[in-house]
C-alpha cells in the first residue's frame, strides 16, 4: 500500500535510527498532533505504515537474505558486490554487518508510524468504521513488524506509543511479552478488521491476516492448541481455499486470490517502489544480480514429478522469462522462479510488480497439520497436509502414484513428512531458515552454523552504541 502524497513523520522519529537522534527534542510529535486533522490524514497516516514491508530499492529490505541465504535453499550467487550476504552464508556475520542495521531500523520505523497512527487517531473527526479499520490495520502492521523482529533477534525493546527519544534508552523486552503483545493486538485487530476488501484496497490487513498472524505467533511459541484454534479461526471465515493451479500464486495476473492471506503490495508505479526481488534474484545472464542460488540439496527435496519444483526452480534447457535456461547461468545450475518475471514487462528490472505473499492459506493448513501432529493427534494431521499434497498431486504429470497420501500415524514420520511438505510447497517464500531454527535442528543441517549462537542474528551494534541498555546476544 501507498499513499499519493508519502508521510514522512516516522523519518522524523525513526526509533535507535541515526546518531544523535536520542537527545532531540521530540519535535516529530508536535508535528503529528498538528497532521491528524481530517479523514484523509488518517488514511494517508495508515497507508505510510505499509511502506516499511516492500522489498524495494529505497527500504533495502534484506529480511530474504536472512531467510533464504542462511538455509539449505539458496546460496549466495552474484558478484561477491554484497560483502554481507556472503557473511550470511558462511555464518560468519558480526554486529556491524550493514544488513541487520538496516532492518532494525526499518522494522523501528514501521512500528513508529503505526504508533503514530494509534496515539492521534482518537483525536480525528471520521465515521467509526473507518476508524476501527484504521485502528486494526495498525495494530496488524505493528505485530507484523514485532514478530519479524523477535524472530529475527529474540528479545527487543517493546513500544506500544510513540514516546521522547529520552525515554528510548531501555532494555530488551523478553520475547514472551513481545510474543503476547502480538497475540493480544492480533485479536484485538481481528474484531475491528473487515474479512475482505474491494480490488481496489487489496493488500490492507484483514481479519484472516489478523488470526493467521496471531497463530503464526503461537506456532512460534510452540502453544499448539492456539495454532489449533487459530487456523481454525482462519478456515471458518470461509473465504479462504487453494488455487487449482499452484503456479497462479507467483503470476502477475493471478495475484491477490483465494489462497492469499496477507499479499504485500509491489505494484510497478514508478521507479524504485517496486519489487527488487526481481533484479537481486534473477540470474546474471538476464541483467539481474543472481544473488540468491537454488542448491542440489533443495532440488533433490522434491519428489519425483512434483509439479512445484517448476514452479519453484529453473533447471537446464527449461523456459527462464523469455530465455532457455542453461547450467552456465548459475553456479549451482538453479536459479529461483518465484517473484521473478520478465524483465522486459517491467520499467527496470528492479522494479517487479510481482507481490511477495507472506502467508498463503497452504500454510495456513500446514500450521494446522504441525500442532495436531505434535499435540499427538496424528490422525487427524492428515487431512490439512492431504490438501496441499492433493493440490500438488493434480497437476502432477507423471504417473498416478506421483505424491501419495501420506497415511503415517506414527507421530515422527508424520512430524518428517509435515516439514518435507513445508520445504517443497513454500520453498524461495521466506521461511526456511526460520523453520530449521525453531525446530531445533539447523545444527545438524546448516555448514558453519553454531548451537546457541546462531538461533538469533546479532543486535546492530550502532544501536548498542546509541542505547547502552542493549545487551548483545550470547556469542557475538
Amino acid at each position: 500500500m501507498r499513499s499519493t502524497a508519502y508521510f514522512l513523520l516516522f523519518l522524523a522519529l525513526g526509533v535507535f535510527s541515526c546518531e544523535g537522534i536520542l537527545d532531540k527534542e521530540p519535535i516529530a510529535t508536535l508535528d503529528a498532533g498538528s497532521f491528524f486533522q481530517t479523514e484523509n490524514d488518517a488514511v494517508q497516516a495508515i497507508n505510510a505504515a505499509y511502506r516499511p514491508l516492500l522489498f524495494n530499492n529505497d527500504n533495502g529490505n534484506f529480511y530474504w537474505a536472512f531467510a533464504e541465504i542462511t538455509s539449505d535453499e539458496a546460496i549466495t550467487g552474484g558478484d561477491g558486490s554484497r560483502p554481507g550476504l556472503v557473511e550470511l552464508e558462511a555464518f560468519t556475520y558480526t554486529p556491524r554487518t550493514e544488513e541487520f542495521n538496516t532492518f532494525w531500523k526499518l522494522q523501528y520505523d514501521g512500528i513508529t508510524q503505526c504508533n503514530l497512527v494509534l496515539d492521534n487517531l482518537p483525536q480525528v473527526d471520521m465515521g467509526e468504521s473507518l476508524r476501527d479499520q484504521i485502528t486494526g490495520e495498525a495494530l496488524f502492521l505493528r505485530s507484523y513488524y514485532y514478530f519479524l523482529l523477535v524472530q529475527s533477534f529474540g528479545d527487543v525493546p517493546l513500544f506500544t506509543s510513540v514516546v521522547p527519544p529520552d525515554q528510548l534508552k531501555v532494555p530488551r523486552n523478553p520475547k514472551a511479552e513481545i510474543y503476547a503483545q502480538i497475540e493480544a493486538d492480533c485479536e484485538q485487530a481481528a474484531q475491528l478488521l473487515p474479512e475482505m476488501y474491494p480490488p481496489a484496497e487489496a493488500g490492507r490487513a484483514s481479519k484472516g491476516a489478523a488470526y493467521a498472524l496471531a497463530a503464526k505467533a503461537y506456532l512460534y511459541e510452540s502453544k499448539w492448541d492456539k495454532v489449533v484454534e487459530y487456523t481454525g479461526k482462519v478456515r471458518s471465515l470461509g473465504i479462504y481455499s487453494l488455487m487449482a493451479d499452484y503456479g497462479d500464486n507467483f503470476r502477475k495476473e493471478t495475484q491477490n486470490n483465494s489462497e492469499s492471506v496477507w499479499e504485500i503490495q509491489h505494484a510497478n508505479l514508478e521507479l524504485g517502489v517496486g519489487n527488487f526481488l526481481n533484479q537481486w534474484w534473477m540470474s546474471r545472464k538476464l541483467d539481474g544480480y543472481g544473488f540468491a542460488e537454488a542448491t542440489p540439496e533443495f532440488v533433490a527435496a522434491f519428489e519425483p514429478d512434483d509439479p512445484r519444483r517448476k514452479f519453484t526452480v529453473a533447471m537446464r534447457n527449461e523456459e527462464y522469462f523469455g530465455a532457455i535456461y542453461k547450467n552456465s547461468f548459475s553456479s549451482t545450475q538453479y536459479s529461483p522462479r518465484k517473484y521473478l518475471q520478465d524483465t522486459s514487462s517491467v520499467s527496470q528490472a528492479s522494479d517487479g510488480d510481482i507481490n511477495y505473499t507472506a502467508i498463503r492459506y497452504a500454510e495456513v493448513l500446514l500450521w494446522e497439520a504441525e500442532a495436531l501432529n505434535e499435540l499427538g493427534r496424528t490422525s487427524e494431521a492428515q487431512a490439512p497436509l492431504e490438501q496441499v499434497r492433493a493440490r500438488a498431486r493434480a497437476q502432477a504429470e507423471g504417473p498416478a502414484t506421483a505424491l501419495p497420501p501420506i497415511t503415517t500415524t506414527s507421530q515422527q514420520e508424520m512430524r518428517e513428512a509435515i516439514r518435507h511438505e513445508r520445504q517443497v510447497e513454500l520453498g524461495f517464500e521466506l521461511h526456511r531458515f526460520y523453520d530449521l531454527v525453531r525446530w531445533g535442528i539447523a545444527g545438524d543441517i546448516l555448514s558453519g552454523f553454531e548451537k546457541g549462537k546462531h538461533e538469533l542474528f546479532p543486535l546492530p551494534q550502532t544501536e548498542i552504541d546509541l542505547n547502552p541498555s542493549l545487551v548483545q546476544n550470547p556469542g557475538y
